[in-house]
């Protein structure tokens, strides 16, 4: 095995090559061989030196894609060969990446591992919509989680979803939008606290849903998209379309020149 054998686990964004930091994008422009989940852009992919091996792994909810377990052992033989491997994963590897279980593996067996991290979904949804996750007196707190059925019910603990003072974003939780908001209503959350659900959060198409515990539920009927849903005070603040970052900064510049 080669002295050097290094994997990156690199975090791509939520979707737009201008949201990758620039250590990921010099990762994927000097990866051998990139492995790269399904909601990765082809903007991004597109990144990566002629020659490199480029490898889907799947990864998204519902549909198919490689075990586990397959993804350890190819990144292994990979930096086994001496090739300079990257994982693309959307978003950031540490928050629902897998990222501890892949560090792991690839330490067990010999290989560094650097994490490059990325824009996460729910912070993506924040900017783009003009609202914070935090805000001092409503929201001292955020619980980043995810959301899923078993046997028709929501499955983990959700006791916290009653506290008023936390933020709480829902990854992949668009399926499951009225049980989520049924159980932290009976968590103790008051009905009519603000939630907003972002489709595509951080893209070009995104869009945003609002309502509170009461009705958003019934309003993600015709979503296809991957979803992230905030509940807490600090989902009143969000705008009805997205914040055009570029064309603000643009006309401040022209307000103060």
């Amino acid at each position: 095995m080669s002295e050097a054998a290094q994997v990156q686990l690199v975090g791509a964004g939520p979707g737009p090559v201008d949201l990758m930091t620039l250590r990921a994008v010099r990762a994927v422009e000097s990866a051998q061989a990139l492995l790269y989940d399904a909601l990765i852009g082809d903007e991004a992919i597109a990144l990566a030196p002629p020659g490199c091996v480029r490898i889907q792994t799947g990864k998204r909810a519902g549909k198919p894609s490689m075990h586990q377990d397959e993804i350890n052992r190819l990144m292994l033989r990979l930096a086994r060969k001496g090739l300079r491997v990257v994982r693309l994963k959307g978003g950031d590897p540490s928050v629902f990446g897998r990222v501890g279980e892949e560090s792991a593996f690839l330490r067990e067996h010999g290989v560094s591992v650097e994490v490059v991290p990325g824009v996460t979904a729910a912070c993506a949804a924040a900017a783009q919509f003009g609202f914070p996750l935090t805000h001092r007196g409503e929201a001292r707190r955020v619980v980043f989680t995810t959301a899923r059925l078993e046997a028709g019910t929501l499955s983990g603990d959700w006791s916290a979803a009653g506290d008023p003072e936390a933020t709480l974003a829902v990854y992949m939780g668009g399926e499951v939008a009225q049980a989520l908001c049924e159980r932290m209503i009976a968590a103790g959350r008051a009905p009519r606290t603000p939630a907003v659900a972002v489709e595509q959060a951080g893209g070009a198409n995104a869009r945003i849903y609002h309502g509170t515990l009461e009705t958003l539920g019934d309003r993600l009927s015709s979503q296809g998209g991957p979803v992230v849903i905030v509940v807490g005070e600090v989902a009143a603040q969000a705008r009805e379309l997205a914040v055009d970052v570029a064309q603000e900064t643009f006309a401040r510049a022209a307000l103060t020149a």
